[in-house]
């Protein structure tokens, strides 16, 4: 049953929409580069793209930047762990592989495997603001952005105006029970030319019991960046970030009664954007470095795996306006991925592309946005990936619509799996003749734009060819058994062969100032899915989808406080597991709160914060247990 808060939350964003306000535009339609690579309305894309600014992110109940994604509408995160301790990003269904996160145009997926795409190394202060592009996108960006693709896009990386020097300087710190500590510190300073950023943040807590052991967690990360303006037109932005996290992982991965993991990742994050822009020329070159240590152990008595990958990956892009109507943007990619593992073995791959789009508008309302892709992969040969999107905007009005092919080519977890010990009982095996995946994703959708509103409402569908997920297999049907006990239980990572997935999203946001005073904001997002299919074996994480999702932020505050509450509503295939307790229901809702009081009007404010304030027991992986009612309170400073 649809919980009764629901009813009350919804009332309440349609009360607030009725009060009386000043005349006050919002921008809702904002400047996007995710689309198109190049600045652009978002209502000229011919996609759905939703904004969220890092302004709003402090004012929310949450802690970690996995915790943000799981209420912007259509983003369904599958979480494991709470406050950045893990979790599985998934858009417009599909698996946690086909969303590509990227971090000032620079990737985050790891190449090991893409349950590391939610461990993002920068502090959530350094966020300008988040850009969520849903649906095929391969074309530009070429594997992993099936679903759809996060650019997170941070204040030094997106400076770029002239104004006097300042400085400003936050710092928070957040305590509560079982025995819970966060602090986070940051400090940005920009003149006309220079924009540096320093700053880190800590979650750390003894966590709630679990079946096995407490859910604890350790999480740290620290970054800094700078950007400088050589000149008029060039400008240099440098990032370097470290992260470190150490968590229980009880049931991150497995079923089994004996899984009481633990686990502990590094990582080393650099990366370097030079920039030119004159007159209707732009040029970009952009080089980045990933290194992360993960060391993985299952239960007390069983040997450790160490995974170390590596990933080197540059981007140039050039980038010419015809006229306000016309652009044209191409560019090449390298990256080489590598891996050195007790579990998986030592395996290099390279990959290179070359892409190019355009975007032209016609009679002032049209405008066609082509796009091309050839891919290359040394394991899976090239591609061809073709994409067109469209949109026609009348007044305040808009339809759209979109085609275009998707691929997604096998991680080393995929392939190697397992495959490179002595001995395997049980679990997950890789399969190295896996093929990549392909797609072919179509979308159209309507808008409203509004004086301080907007609705985007998309219809989708989404073609597979030899998805990859992992099925049961017995030892009989497994490719490889040499090192497989005949007696043992297995999950092979396979090639499924056809599958279609189809589904409805309709988004919803609202921001309003009444009386210089009151300022309400709202987002709220429904996503309805199904997946067939047709050919092969069912699979995993394919049915781990919500079928249904809702999901949104509610916020007012005015000068002496503020209230934010977050909540998702969830319907999916119920599972369970004999042995573990591990039980994920049909459907869940779950609502968080936080209230500020500001002391010190712009400079101090406190706070207090109750995550999942009903106490709902709920797990989005089945085993995977999330906590319950957790109730804490903090303070924040501004300078």
């Amino acid at each position: 049953m649809f919980p009764k808060l629901a009813l009350p939350m919804a009332a309440s964003i349609l009360y607030a929409m009725t009060l009386p306000a000043q005349d006050k535009i919002n921008e809702l339609d904002a400047v996007t580069v995710t689309a198109t690579v190049n600045p652009v309305l978002s209502s000229k894309t011919g996609r759905n793209l939703f904004v969220l600014k890092g302004a709003d992110i402090a004012k929310m109940p949450v802690h970690s930047i996995d915790e943000v994604l799981r209420y912007i509408p259509g983003v369904e995160v599958q979480a494991k762990g709470p406050m950045g301790a893990g979790s599985d990003i998934v858009i417009r269904g599909g698996t946690f592989q086909q969303v590509l996160v990227i971090l000032d145009g620079m990737r985050v997926n790891d190449p090991n495997t893409g349950h590391f795409s939610s461990y993002i190394p920068i502090n959530p202060a350094e966020i300008d603001h988040i850009e969520v592009l849903k649906g095929a996108s391969s074309a530009i960006y070429g594997s992993d952005a099936v679903g759809g693709v996060i650019h997170i896009i941070t204040k030094t990386f997106a400076h770029n105006t002239h104004s006097d020097p300042s400085t400003k300087i936050t710092a928070g710190a957040t305590g509560g029970a079982y025995g819970l500590f966060n602090a986070n510190a940051n400090a940005y300073y920009t003149t006309d030319r220079l924009a540096v950023n320093i700053g880190g943040q800590t979650n750390n807590a003894d966590g709630q019991p679990q079946r096995g052991i407490d859910g604890y967690f350790h999480l740290h990360t620290l970054s800094g960046s700078a950007s400088y303006k050589l000149s008029d037109n060039w400008k240099l932005s440098y990032r370097l970030s470290y992260d470190d996290r150490k968590f229980a992982a009880q049931n991150f991965y497995t079923t089994y009664a004996s899984d009481t993991a633990s686990e502990k990742l590094s990582t080393w994050w650099q990366q370097l954007n030079l920039q030119y822009r004159k007159n209707k020329d732009a040029f970009s070159l952009m080089a980045g470095y990933k290194n992360m240590n993960d060391h993985y152990v299952y239960n007390p008595v069983s040997i450790a795996n160490d995974n170390r990958s590596k990933l080197y990956q540059s981007l140039a892009v050039y980038e010419h306006t015809f006229n306000q109507n016309i652009s044209f943007v191409a560019g090449g990619q390298f990256q080489q991925k590598s891996i050195v593992s007790n579990d998986r073995g030592n395996h290099t791959v390279n990959q290179a592309a070359g892409f190019a789009s355009m975007s032209a508008t016609v009679w002032n309302a049209l405008t066609l946005s082509p796009a091309l892709r050839l891919d290359w992969d040394e394991r899976s040969g090239a591609e061809l990936v073709p994409q067109l999107n469209a949109s026609y905007k009348t007044g305040q009005f808009q339809i759209r619509g979109s085609a275009g092919k998707t691929i997604r080519n096998a991680d080393f977890t995929e392939r190697y799996n397992n495959n490179n010990k002595t001995l395997v009982t049980s679990g997950k095996i890789g399969n190295p003749d896996l093929k990549a995946e392909s797609s072919f994703s179509y979308e159209a959708g309507a808008d409203y734009f509004g004086k301080y509103f907007r609705v985007s409402s998309t219809l989708f569908q989404r073609r597979y060819n030899d998805l990859i997920d992992w099925t049961t297999t017995s030892y009989a049907n497994m490719p490889y058994k040499h090192n497989l006990s005949p007696t043992g239980t297995y999950s092979l990572a396979t090639n499924i062969s056809k599958m279609v997935t189809s589904g409805v999203e309709t988004d919803i946001q609202f921001t309003r100032t009444y009386r210089e005073k009151h300022t309400v904001s709202a987002t709220a997002g429904a996503t309805w899915l199904y997946s067939d299919i047709r050919e092969g074996q069912q699979s995993f994480y394919i049915a781990s989808h919500a079928r249904f999702l809702l999901n949104g932020m509610l916020s007012y505050r005015n000068q002496l406080f503020g209230v934010s509450v977050n909540g998702l509503y969830k319907v999916r295939d119920p599972q369970s597991v004999a042995g573990i307790n591990g039980v994920v229901t049909k459907e869940y809702f779950v609502a968080s709160v936080k209230a500020d009081v500001f002391v010190i009007k712009n400079k101090l404010s406190l706070s207090v914060e109750a995550d999942n304030i009903f106490n709902k027991n709920y797990a989005d992986l089945t085993g995977a247990q999330m906590p319950g009612r957790w109730l804490m309170g903090g303070a924040r400073v501004t300078l």
